[in-house]
Protein backbone atom coordinates (compact mmCIF):
# COMPACT_ATOMS: atom_id res chain seq x y z
CA UNK A 1 0.00 0.00 0.00
CA UNK A 2 1.25 3.51 -0.83
CA UNK A 3 2.38 5.53 2.15
CA UNK A 4 2.74 9.29 2.00
CA UNK A 5 6.15 9.06 3.69
CA UNK A 6 7.56 6.62 1.16
CA UNK A 7 10.61 7.85 -0.73
CA UNK A 8 9.62 9.72 -3.92
CA UNK A 9 11.13 8.79 -7.26
CA UNK A 10 14.49 10.52 -7.68
CA UNK A 11 14.96 12.20 -11.06
CA UNK A 12 17.74 14.71 -10.29
CA UNK A 13 20.78 15.14 -8.05
CA UNK A 14 19.45 18.56 -7.03
CA UNK A 15 16.73 18.83 -4.38
CA UNK A 16 14.61 21.85 -3.51
CA UNK A 17 13.14 21.62 -0.02
CA UNK A 18 9.95 23.59 0.65
CA UNK A 19 10.01 24.77 4.27
CA UNK A 20 7.29 25.00 6.90
CA UNK A 21 6.12 23.31 10.05
CA UNK A 22 6.02 19.54 9.88
CA UNK A 23 2.61 18.29 8.81
CA UNK A 24 1.14 21.54 7.48
CA UNK A 25 0.25 19.79 4.20
CA UNK A 26 -0.90 16.66 6.06
CA UNK A 27 -2.99 17.99 8.95
CA UNK A 28 -3.14 21.77 8.40
CA UNK A 29 -4.37 23.97 11.24
CA UNK A 30 -5.92 26.36 8.75
CA UNK A 31 -5.90 27.45 5.13
CA UNK A 32 -3.01 29.86 5.50
CA UNK A 33 -0.70 26.97 6.42
CA UNK A 34 -1.26 25.74 2.87
CA UNK A 35 -0.16 28.86 0.95
CA UNK A 36 2.50 28.15 -1.63
CA UNK A 37 5.92 29.83 -1.78
CA UNK A 38 6.17 32.14 -4.79
CA UNK A 39 9.93 32.46 -4.35
CA UNK A 40 10.28 28.70 -4.68
CA UNK A 41 7.95 28.66 -7.68
CA UNK A 42 9.78 31.48 -9.47
CA UNK A 43 13.29 30.15 -8.93
CA UNK A 44 12.44 26.53 -9.77
CA UNK A 45 10.73 27.79 -12.94
CA UNK A 46 13.88 29.72 -13.91
CA UNK A 47 16.08 26.69 -13.22
CA UNK A 48 13.90 24.33 -15.23
CA UNK A 49 13.66 26.76 -18.15
CA UNK A 50 17.47 26.81 -18.20
CA UNK A 51 17.72 23.03 -18.32
CA UNK A 52 18.47 22.47 -14.61
CA UNK A 53 15.97 19.95 -13.28
CA UNK A 54 15.27 19.75 -9.56
CA UNK A 55 13.36 17.35 -7.39
CA UNK A 56 11.03 18.69 -4.70
CA UNK A 57 10.28 17.69 -1.13
CA UNK A 58 8.47 19.60 1.61
CA UNK A 59 8.82 19.56 5.36
CA UNK A 60 5.12 20.46 5.38
CA UNK A 61 4.31 17.11 3.73
CA UNK A 62 5.99 14.96 6.36
CA UNK A 63 5.26 14.43 10.05
CA UNK A 64 8.68 13.35 11.37
CA UNK A 65 12.35 14.06 10.73
CA UNK A 66 12.96 10.36 10.09
CA UNK A 67 10.77 10.64 6.99
CA UNK A 68 12.94 13.48 5.68
CA UNK A 69 16.10 11.52 6.43
CA UNK A 70 14.89 8.65 4.23
CA UNK A 71 13.74 10.93 1.41
CA UNK A 72 16.87 13.06 0.97
CA UNK A 73 19.40 10.26 0.53
CA UNK A 74 21.62 10.49 -2.55
CA UNK A 75 21.27 14.18 -3.42
CA UNK A 76 24.29 16.35 -4.21
CA UNK A 77 22.74 19.81 -3.76
CA UNK A 78 20.00 21.03 -1.40
CA UNK A 79 18.26 24.36 -2.09
CA UNK A 80 16.13 26.24 0.48
CA UNK A 81 14.32 29.60 0.67
CA UNK A 82 14.65 30.58 4.35
CA UNK A 83 12.40 33.02 6.20
CA UNK A 84 12.95 33.93 9.84
CA UNK A 85 10.07 31.76 11.02
CA UNK A 86 11.35 28.79 8.99
CA UNK A 87 14.98 29.21 10.07
CA UNK A 88 14.83 26.48 12.76
CA UNK A 89 13.32 24.06 10.23
CA UNK A 90 15.95 25.01 7.63
CA UNK A 91 18.81 24.50 10.08
CA UNK A 92 17.53 21.07 11.17
CA UNK A 93 16.93 20.05 7.54
CA UNK A 94 20.43 21.13 6.50
CA UNK A 95 21.94 19.17 9.41
CA UNK A 96 20.10 16.00 8.40
CA UNK A 97 21.03 16.50 4.74
CA UNK A 98 24.75 16.76 5.60
CA UNK A 99 24.55 13.71 7.87
CA UNK A 100 22.97 11.64 5.10
CA UNK A 101 24.98 13.20 2.24
CA UNK A 102 28.31 14.29 3.79
CA UNK A 103 29.71 15.42 0.42
CA UNK A 104 26.55 17.28 -0.56
CA UNK A 105 26.21 21.08 -0.63
CA UNK A 106 23.49 23.18 0.96
CA UNK A 107 22.59 26.43 -0.83
CA UNK A 108 20.32 28.71 1.21
CA UNK A 109 18.82 32.10 0.44
CA UNK A 110 15.75 34.09 1.34
CA UNK A 111 14.80 36.82 3.77
CA UNK A 112 16.59 35.42 6.81
CA UNK A 113 19.84 35.17 4.87
CA UNK A 114 19.62 38.93 4.34
CA UNK A 115 18.32 40.20 7.68
CA UNK A 116 20.26 37.80 9.94
CA UNK A 117 23.24 36.60 7.94
CA UNK A 118 25.28 36.21 11.14
CA UNK A 119 22.85 33.52 12.31
CA UNK A 120 23.09 31.80 8.94
CA UNK A 121 26.91 31.94 8.91
CA UNK A 122 27.02 30.39 12.37
CA UNK A 123 25.42 27.22 10.98
CA UNK A 124 28.18 25.10 9.41
CA UNK A 125 25.69 23.10 7.35
CA UNK A 126 24.93 26.11 5.09
CA UNK A 127 27.67 25.94 2.44
CA UNK A 128 26.49 28.93 0.38
CA UNK A 129 24.30 31.78 1.63
CA UNK A 130 22.65 34.09 -0.91
CA UNK A 131 21.50 37.48 0.32
CA UNK A 132 18.73 39.39 -1.42
CA UNK A 133 16.97 38.44 -4.66
CA UNK A 134 18.17 35.37 -6.52
CA UNK A 135 16.46 35.30 -9.89
CA UNK A 136 19.49 36.49 -11.91
CA UNK A 137 22.07 34.42 -10.03
CA UNK A 138 20.34 31.12 -9.26
CA UNK A 139 21.30 29.38 -12.52
CA UNK A 140 25.03 30.12 -12.23
CA UNK A 141 25.04 29.34 -8.52
CA UNK A 142 23.48 25.91 -8.95
CA UNK A 143 25.64 25.07 -11.96
CA UNK A 144 28.88 25.75 -10.08
CA UNK A 145 28.48 26.63 -6.39
CA UNK A 146 32.22 26.22 -5.83
CA UNK A 147 32.82 29.30 -8.00
CA UNK A 148 31.15 31.49 -5.37
CA UNK A 149 32.18 32.61 -1.88
CA UNK A 150 30.21 31.38 1.08
CA UNK A 151 28.15 34.59 1.35
CA UNK A 152 26.89 35.87 -1.98
CA UNK A 153 25.01 39.04 -2.91
CA UNK A 154 22.05 38.08 -5.04
CA UNK A 155 21.13 39.71 -8.32
CA UNK A 156 17.50 40.58 -8.96
CA UNK A 157 15.49 41.76 -11.91
CA UNK A 158 14.89 45.48 -12.41
CA UNK A 159 11.24 44.83 -13.05
CA UNK A 160 8.78 42.01 -12.45
CA UNK A 161 8.08 42.24 -16.18
CA UNK A 162 11.31 40.23 -16.60
CA UNK A 163 9.97 37.32 -14.55
CA UNK A 164 8.63 34.24 -16.30
CA UNK A 165 5.16 33.04 -15.41
CA UNK A 166 5.50 30.62 -12.50
CA UNK A 167 4.97 26.97 -13.38
CA UNK A 168 2.66 26.12 -10.49
CA UNK A 169 3.06 22.39 -11.03
CA UNK A 170 6.51 22.92 -9.49
CA UNK A 171 4.86 23.66 -6.13
CA UNK A 172 4.56 20.83 -3.56
CA UNK A 173 1.44 18.70 -3.51
CA UNK A 174 -0.49 18.21 -0.28
CA UNK A 175 -0.94 14.82 1.31
CA UNK A 176 -3.38 12.67 -0.63
CA UNK A 177 -6.08 12.95 2.04
CA UNK A 178 -6.25 16.71 1.32
CA UNK A 179 -6.29 16.50 -2.45
CA UNK A 180 -10.06 16.39 -2.85
CA UNK A 181 -10.26 19.74 -1.06
CA UNK A 182 -6.96 21.17 -2.28
CA UNK A 183 -7.25 22.26 -5.92
CA UNK A 184 -3.53 21.90 -6.65
CA UNK A 185 -1.74 23.60 -8.32
CA UNK A 186 -4.10 26.41 -7.29
CA UNK A 187 -4.84 26.85 -3.60
CA UNK A 188 -7.80 26.22 -1.28
CA UNK A 189 -10.31 28.87 -0.30
CA UNK A 190 -9.69 30.50 3.07
CA UNK A 191 -12.90 32.44 3.68
CA UNK A 192 -12.02 35.43 1.49
CA UNK A 193 -13.63 34.10 -1.68
CA UNK A 194 -14.60 30.88 -3.44
CA UNK A 195 -11.99 28.32 -4.46
CA UNK A 196 -9.93 27.49 -6.30
CA UNK A 197 -7.78 30.45 -5.29
CA UNK A 198 -5.10 31.92 -7.54
CA UNK A 199 -2.42 33.66 -5.47
CA UNK A 200 -0.38 36.19 -7.42
CA UNK A 201 2.09 39.05 -7.00
CA UNK A 202 1.78 42.36 -8.84
CA UNK A 203 4.38 44.32 -6.87
CA UNK A 204 7.30 43.59 -4.62
CA UNK A 205 8.34 45.53 -1.52
CA UNK A 206 6.37 48.11 0.42
CA UNK A 207 8.12 51.51 0.24
CA UNK A 208 7.11 52.58 3.76
CA UNK A 209 9.48 52.15 6.71
CA UNK A 210 7.38 50.86 9.63
CA UNK A 211 9.73 49.85 12.44
CA UNK A 212 8.07 46.45 12.96
CA UNK A 213 8.55 45.29 9.35
CA UNK A 214 11.74 43.87 7.84
CA UNK A 215 10.74 43.66 4.18
CA UNK A 216 12.45 46.82 2.94
CA UNK A 217 15.77 45.54 4.30
CA UNK A 218 15.46 42.39 2.19
CA UNK A 219 14.94 43.33 -1.44
CA UNK A 220 15.34 46.69 -3.23
CA UNK A 221 12.31 48.13 -4.95
CA UNK A 222 11.62 46.91 -8.46
CA UNK A 223 9.27 47.74 -11.28
CA UNK A 224 5.70 46.53 -10.90
CA UNK A 225 4.33 43.70 -13.01
CA UNK A 226 2.42 45.17 -15.97
CA UNK A 227 -1.37 45.01 -15.67
CA UNK A 228 -1.67 43.07 -18.93
CA UNK A 229 0.74 40.39 -17.65
CA UNK A 230 -1.27 39.98 -14.44
CA UNK A 231 -4.53 39.57 -16.34
CA UNK A 232 -2.95 37.20 -18.88
CA UNK A 233 -1.70 34.98 -16.05
CA UNK A 234 -5.10 34.91 -14.36
CA UNK A 235 -6.83 34.07 -17.62
CA UNK A 236 -4.30 31.31 -18.31
CA UNK A 237 -4.88 29.83 -14.86
CA UNK A 238 -8.63 30.09 -15.28
CA UNK A 239 -8.58 28.41 -18.69
CA UNK A 240 -6.36 25.60 -17.39
CA UNK A 241 -7.64 25.05 -13.84
CA UNK A 242 -10.65 27.30 -13.19
CA UNK A 243 -10.24 30.29 -10.84
CA UNK A 244 -12.80 31.04 -8.13
CA UNK A 245 -11.14 34.03 -6.48
CA UNK A 246 -7.78 35.76 -6.27
CA UNK A 247 -5.37 36.64 -3.46
CA UNK A 248 -2.91 39.38 -4.41
CA UNK A 249 0.03 38.72 -2.09
CA UNK A 250 1.60 42.17 -2.55
CA UNK A 251 2.70 43.72 0.71
CA UNK A 252 1.13 46.90 -0.64
CA UNK A 253 -1.30 46.62 -3.55
CA UNK A 254 -2.83 50.10 -3.14
CA UNK A 255 0.10 52.16 -4.46
CA UNK A 256 1.11 53.63 -7.82
CA UNK A 257 -2.14 55.40 -8.89
CA UNK A 258 -1.40 55.11 -12.62
CA UNK A 259 -1.06 51.34 -12.34
CA UNK A 260 -4.26 51.14 -10.31
CA UNK A 261 -6.14 53.28 -12.83
CA UNK A 262 -5.02 50.91 -15.58
CA UNK A 263 -6.17 47.96 -13.44
CA UNK A 264 -9.60 49.58 -13.05
CA UNK A 265 -9.81 50.05 -16.82
CA UNK A 266 -8.55 46.65 -17.96
CA UNK A 267 -9.43 44.07 -15.30
CA UNK A 268 -13.23 44.31 -15.79
CA UNK A 269 -12.83 44.24 -19.59
CA UNK A 270 -10.03 41.75 -20.20
CA UNK A 271 -10.22 39.21 -17.38
CA UNK A 272 -12.29 36.08 -18.01
CA UNK A 273 -14.27 37.09 -14.96
CA UNK A 274 -14.11 39.94 -12.47
CA UNK A 275 -13.03 37.61 -9.70
CA UNK A 276 -13.29 38.86 -6.11
CA UNK A 277 -9.88 39.43 -4.60
CA UNK A 278 -7.98 40.09 -1.38
CA UNK A 279 -5.34 42.82 -1.48
CA UNK A 280 -3.55 45.17 0.91
CA UNK A 281 -3.71 48.93 1.36
CA UNK A 282 -3.03 51.67 3.90
CA UNK A 283 -5.48 53.97 5.62
CA UNK A 284 -3.49 57.12 4.79
CA UNK A 285 -3.50 56.39 1.06
CA UNK A 286 -7.20 55.50 1.19
CA UNK A 287 -7.71 58.97 2.62
CA UNK A 288 -5.34 60.49 0.05
CA UNK A 289 -6.99 58.79 -2.95
CA UNK A 290 -10.59 58.06 -1.82
CA UNK A 291 -12.07 58.19 -5.32
CA UNK A 292 -9.48 55.73 -6.62
CA UNK A 293 -10.12 53.42 -3.67
CA UNK A 294 -13.87 53.57 -4.14
CA UNK A 295 -13.55 52.83 -7.86
CA UNK A 296 -11.41 49.77 -7.13
CA UNK A 297 -13.99 48.43 -4.68
CA UNK A 298 -16.95 49.16 -6.94
CA UNK A 299 -15.55 48.23 -10.35
CA UNK A 300 -12.91 45.55 -9.77
CA UNK A 301 -14.49 43.47 -6.97
CA UNK A 302 -11.85 44.28 -4.35
CA UNK A 303 -14.04 42.70 -1.71
CA UNK A 304 -11.49 41.85 1.02
CA UNK A 305 -9.45 44.91 1.89
CA UNK A 306 -6.42 44.18 4.03
CA UNK A 307 -5.41 47.27 5.99
CA UNK A 308 -2.60 47.36 8.52
CA UNK A 309 -4.41 49.52 11.05
CA UNK A 310 -2.07 48.15 13.76
CA UNK A 311 -3.27 50.56 16.47
CA UNK A 312 -6.04 53.01 17.26
CA UNK A 313 -3.66 55.27 19.16
CA UNK A 314 -1.72 58.11 17.54
CA UNK A 315 1.03 57.68 20.12
CA UNK A 316 1.61 54.04 19.15
CA UNK A 317 1.26 54.75 15.43
CA UNK A 318 4.06 57.32 15.77
CA UNK A 319 6.16 54.85 17.77
CA UNK A 320 5.74 52.34 14.94
CA UNK A 321 6.63 54.98 12.31
CA UNK A 322 3.40 53.93 10.62
CA UNK A 323 2.89 57.36 8.98
CA UNK A 324 -0.87 56.89 9.51
CA UNK A 325 -3.02 58.62 12.11
CA UNK A 326 -6.18 57.88 14.05
CA UNK A 327 -7.97 60.19 11.60
CA UNK A 328 -6.66 58.21 8.63
CA UNK A 329 -7.87 54.95 10.19
CA UNK A 330 -11.28 56.40 11.03
CA UNK A 331 -11.66 57.82 7.51
CA UNK A 332 -11.02 54.41 5.92
CA UNK A 333 -13.40 52.70 8.36
CA UNK A 334 -16.21 55.17 7.73
CA UNK A 335 -15.76 54.86 3.97
CA UNK A 336 -15.97 51.05 3.98
CA UNK A 337 -18.90 51.16 6.42
CA UNK A 338 -20.74 53.43 3.98
CA UNK A 339 -19.85 51.32 0.94
CA UNK A 340 -20.89 48.14 2.74
CA UNK A 341 -24.28 49.56 3.67
CA UNK A 342 -24.80 50.71 0.09
CA UNK A 343 -23.85 47.31 -1.33
CA UNK A 344 -26.23 45.57 1.06
CA UNK A 345 -29.11 47.85 -0.02
CA UNK A 346 -28.35 46.87 -3.61
CA UNK A 347 -28.32 43.16 -2.71
CA UNK A 348 -24.57 42.86 -3.26
CA UNK A 349 -21.96 41.27 -1.04
CA UNK A 350 -20.45 44.12 1.01
CA UNK A 351 -16.69 44.66 0.98
CA UNK A 352 -14.94 43.73 4.22
CA UNK A 353 -11.74 44.67 5.96
CA UNK A 354 -9.09 42.12 6.74
CA UNK A 355 -8.10 44.30 9.68
CA UNK A 356 -4.54 43.75 10.89
CA UNK A 357 -4.27 44.75 14.54
CA UNK A 358 -1.13 44.62 16.68
CA UNK A 359 -1.11 44.32 20.46
CA UNK A 360 1.68 43.86 22.96
CA UNK A 361 3.81 46.62 21.46
CA UNK A 362 6.54 47.71 23.88
CA UNK A 363 5.48 50.99 25.47
CA UNK A 364 1.77 50.46 24.78
CA UNK A 365 -0.46 51.49 27.70
CA UNK A 366 -3.81 50.00 28.60
CA UNK A 367 -5.55 53.08 27.24
CA UNK A 368 -3.70 52.68 23.92
CA UNK A 369 -4.96 49.09 23.74
CA UNK A 370 -8.51 50.18 24.64
CA UNK A 371 -8.44 52.74 21.82
CA UNK A 372 -7.35 50.00 19.41
CA UNK A 373 -10.23 47.74 20.44
CA UNK A 374 -12.69 50.65 20.18
CA UNK A 375 -11.46 51.27 16.65
CA UNK A 376 -11.96 47.60 15.77
CA UNK A 377 -15.50 47.65 17.12
CA UNK A 378 -16.44 50.54 14.81
CA UNK A 379 -15.82 48.37 11.73
CA UNK A 380 -19.17 47.04 10.51
CA UNK A 381 -17.72 44.69 7.89
CA UNK A 382 -14.56 43.06 9.13
CA UNK A 383 -12.45 39.95 9.52
CA UNK A 384 -10.29 40.85 12.56
CA UNK A 385 -6.68 39.66 12.38
CA UNK A 386 -4.98 40.33 15.71
CA UNK A 387 -1.41 39.45 16.58
CA UNK A 388 1.06 40.10 19.34
CA UNK A 389 4.00 42.22 18.21
CA UNK A 390 6.99 40.02 17.26
CA UNK A 391 10.57 41.43 17.16
CA UNK A 392 11.88 39.88 13.97
CA UNK A 393 15.45 40.66 12.85
CA UNK A 394 15.69 43.06 9.95
CA UNK A 395 13.19 45.51 11.44
CA UNK A 396 14.36 48.60 13.30
CA UNK A 397 12.37 47.86 16.45
CA UNK A 398 13.23 44.18 16.26
CA UNK A 399 16.97 44.93 16.11
CA UNK A 400 16.63 47.32 19.06
CA UNK A 401 14.82 44.81 21.27
CA UNK A 402 17.18 42.00 20.30
CA UNK A 403 20.19 44.22 21.15
CA UNK A 404 18.62 45.14 24.49
CA UNK A 405 18.03 41.48 25.33
CA UNK A 406 14.27 41.97 25.50
CA UNK A 407 13.24 39.62 22.69
CA UNK A 408 11.85 36.23 23.68
CA UNK A 409 12.33 35.07 20.10
CA UNK A 410 15.66 33.66 18.98
CA UNK A 411 17.38 31.60 16.34
CA UNK A 412 16.32 28.55 18.33
CA UNK A 413 12.64 29.38 18.56
CA UNK A 414 11.55 31.82 15.86
CA UNK A 415 7.86 31.11 15.81
CA UNK A 416 4.54 32.50 14.70
CA UNK A 417 2.25 30.85 17.22
CA UNK A 418 -0.55 33.26 18.13
CA UNK A 419 -0.48 33.19 21.93
CA UNK A 420 3.27 32.91 22.53
CA UNK A 421 4.90 35.65 24.58
CA UNK A 422 7.42 37.46 22.40
CA UNK A 423 8.86 40.42 24.38
CA UNK A 424 10.09 40.65 27.96
CA UNK A 425 8.20 43.09 30.16
CA UNK A 426 4.90 42.94 28.25
CA UNK A 427 1.85 42.07 30.39
CA UNK A 428 0.44 39.29 28.21
CA UNK A 429 -2.09 38.33 30.89
CA UNK A 430 -3.69 41.75 30.41
CA UNK A 431 -3.92 41.17 26.65
CA UNK A 432 -5.39 37.71 27.13
CA UNK A 433 -8.06 39.24 29.37
CA UNK A 434 -8.57 42.09 26.90
CA UNK A 435 -9.25 39.66 24.04
CA UNK A 436 -11.58 37.65 26.27
CA UNK A 437 -13.80 40.71 26.69
CA UNK A 438 -12.98 41.47 30.34
CA UNK A 439 -12.63 45.21 29.67
CA UNK A 440 -15.70 45.63 27.47
CA UNK A 441 -17.35 48.19 29.76
CA UNK A 442 -14.31 50.44 29.46
CA UNK A 443 -13.95 49.89 25.72
CA UNK A 444 -17.62 50.56 24.97
CA UNK A 445 -17.63 54.05 26.50
CA UNK A 446 -18.58 56.59 23.86
CA UNK A 447 -19.18 54.04 21.09
CA UNK A 448 -22.29 54.02 18.90
CA UNK A 449 -24.97 51.43 19.63
CA UNK A 450 -23.95 49.11 16.78
CA UNK A 451 -20.37 49.01 18.08
CA UNK A 452 -21.34 48.49 21.74
CA UNK A 453 -23.49 45.52 20.75
CA UNK A 454 -20.51 43.73 19.22
CA UNK A 455 -18.98 40.95 21.27
CA UNK A 456 -15.75 41.89 22.96
CA UNK A 457 -14.44 38.33 22.75
CA UNK A 458 -11.72 38.40 20.08
CA UNK A 459 -9.73 35.35 21.16
CA UNK A 460 -10.51 33.52 17.93
CA UNK A 461 -9.10 36.46 15.94
CA UNK A 462 -5.60 36.03 17.39
CA UNK A 463 -3.31 34.89 14.56
CA UNK A 464 0.35 34.26 13.85
CA UNK A 465 2.62 37.28 13.90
Amino acid sequence: MFKFWSKPTKTSNILWLDLGDLGDLVHPNGPHEQWQDHGLGLLRTILHQNGIQTDLLSTRAITSWDQLRKQIQGYEILLMNVRSYTFPVARKSAQIFKEVNPNGMVLAGGMHATVAVDEMEAVPYFDRICQGPGENIIVDLVKDPHAFPRVIMGVGAKSMAEWPMIDRTLWPKPHRRLRKKFPWPLEPECGWGPGPVATILTSRVCPWQCVFCNESSYIPNMGRKPVDMVIEELNYLDNKYGVGSVVIHDSMFFQHPKWLEEWIDKYPRKANKVWPYWAAGRSDTVRQWPDLFEALVRETNWNTISIGFESGSDRILRLLNKECTEEDNNFAIELVNRLGEEFEREGRQPPKFWANIMLGIPGETREDAFKTMRMLKTMKYVFPSISYYAPYPGSALGYQLIAEGKSLMSKDNYHRFPDDEKVKGVDYQFYRELLAGKYDDEINRGLADYARKKSGDYREALVKA
